[in-house]
């Protein structure tokens, strides 16, 4: 079996909803590329920042095996150290004969050597030009006793003067070096794009000219029914109008019209050198955006699904599916398995790794699977585990009170119905679910979290996996 060409697209904070024609966000060429591949309307991250969701995209793992639990540059490594002896991805394929290529945000682990994960070239925000840019217009959020802030930005240097034109540039170079080789290639192109602060060449900003930019329908949600974290978050942005909120959404906007005129490129060239049909080619995003979901921007605590749905869609060689509808669940962790398998590669080695959705792709399972999420809460560590199943979301706040939202009648995520009695049982439910989930992947920490103020979830894990009568005295009761 010929091994076929693998792109992978990663996007950064890009919400879901941009697979949609009717969200109004200009991105034909994706559009294109989801008629020619599977789209995945139930995909969903991990972990809602970037670093844990990258690493488990590279392990097949949850972010409590492979260890990258916060964002590289934001806690010491004690608190969050990725986990080189683990398995990975482009190991597996460096293995199976391909050359492994990587540009842009790496963002996974501190060494910034590629090499130790069988990746033969690549270059990284460590190793990247700076592309100073002379701003037009901005917006900064001023807050009492804290620097200013840039949330979003229009410079006036064009689109062949920012960072995602310039990763795209050595990707497609790359791609050309290995066409002349007879071996298969694996090329990562990661932008930046389109996460905070949302700025943008105005040649692209001008395409949102006149163009009505409705806020969600959460934007006034009073959230009284959700953790307090959550208003007092939201109050930190209320000095923000709602005209620019939506002065920011047409930045984010544009900023997903930039990753789509580079995305068209790609495939231009794709085509032009006769490789399209031969590769595989995998979009998606680390996380998503809030952008004005529930009064918010940017990503954290909230575990709304701005945030944790994904887009994802797979272009298979010889455009197979072309235009399949996936709607089972898919998590950021199960897509290495995927890929592999679909490659005719090796799968990840190691306890724990995500098993493969191929089954579902190709019919021979029909549940709908589910989706988790684990979260140690950035620098102030707020603990919460999601757990998605038909409709239903769970989540466990270890830091206040829990959630239960039933998706298939309130999408906007609106109403908390943790305490209604008419899903009492679902939630239940879920959260046994939640433990077992806890309990296969073998996070021990969540599982034996048994002191007595801990046990604070609906239902508890059950048999407690470490002794029984282990003590730190020597008593035995």
């Amino acid at each position: 079996m010929k091994k076929p060409n693998i792109i992978f697209l990663i996007q950064d904070q890009m919400q879901q909803q941009v697979m949609q024609p009717s969200s109004g966000i200009q991105m034909p060429n994706l559009h294109s590329l989801m008629a020619d591949g599977v789209q995945f309307s139930r995909a969903y991250t991990c972990n809602a920042i970037c670093s844990p969701a990258r690493a488990s995209l590279l392990t097949g793992t949850l972010p409590h095996t492979h260890g990258m639990v916060d964002c590289t540059h934001t806690v010491p490594a004690y608190r969050a150290e990725f986990d080189a002896s683990l398995d990975t991805l482009t190991a597996a394929l460096h293995e199976e004969g391909y050359h492994v290529s990587y540009y842009g945000k790496w963002h996974i682990e501190r060494s910034h050597r590629l090499e130790r994960f069988g990746i033969d070239d690549y270059q990284t925000e460590k190793h990247m030009p700076a592309f100073p840019v002379t701003m037009k217009q901005r917006i900064t959020l001023t807050t009492p006793g804290y620097s200013d802030k840039l949330v979003s930005g229009v410079f006036s240097e064009d689109t062949t003067h920012t960072e995602e034109y310039y990763i795209y540039s050595r990707a497609i170079e790359q791609i050309d070096a290995r066409r002349k080789q007879n071996r298969p290639f694996c090329t990562f192109i990661s932008t930046y794009a389109p996460h905070d602060p949302y700025c943008v060449p105005e040649e692209i900003y001008q395409m949102y000219e006149g163009r009505e930019l409705p806020l969600p329908r959460s934007f006034d949600d009073a959230m009284t029914d959700k953790p307090d974290i959550y208003r007092r978050m939201r109050e930190v942005l209320q000095c923000l109008t709602p005209e620019q909120y939506r002065e920011v959404m047409r930045c984010y906007y544009s900023y997903c019209t930039l990753v789509d005129i580079q995305l068209g490129r790609l495939l231009d060239h794709l085509k032009e050198a006769d490789l399209y049909d031969d590769t595989m080619i995998v979009f998606l995003a680390d996380h998503g955006d809030l952008m004005g979901a529930h009064g918010l921007m940017m990503k954290t605590v909230p575990p709304f699904e701005e945030v944790y749905r994904i887009p994802l869609v797979m272009k298979l060689p010889g455009r197979e599916m072309a235009g399949h509808k996936a709607d089972f669940y898919i998590n950021i962790y199960e897509i290495a398995p995927t890929v592999l398998e679909l490659a005719g590669c090796r799968p990840l080695n190691g306890s724990h790794v995500g098993e493969s959705m191929v089954p579902w792709l190709k019919g021979q399972r029909t549940d709908s699977h589910y989706a988790f999420a684990e979260f140690f809460g950035q620098r102030y560590a707020f603990t919460q585990r999601i757990y998605w199943q038909d409709g239903l979301k769970y989540v466990f706040n270890a830091f206040d009170w829990d959630e239960f939202y039933d998706l298939n009648i309130d999408p906007d995520e609106l109403v908390n119905r943790s305490d209604d009695q008419d899903y009492a049982e679902s939630k239940k439910m879920l959260c046994t679910k939640m433990w077992e989930h806890i309990k296969r992947t073998g996070d021990e920490t969540m599982l034996d979290a048994e002191y007595y103020p801990l046990r604070i979830a609906p239902v508890g894990p059950g048999k407690k996996q470490q002794d029984a009568m282990y003590s730190i005295y020597n008593k035995q009761f």
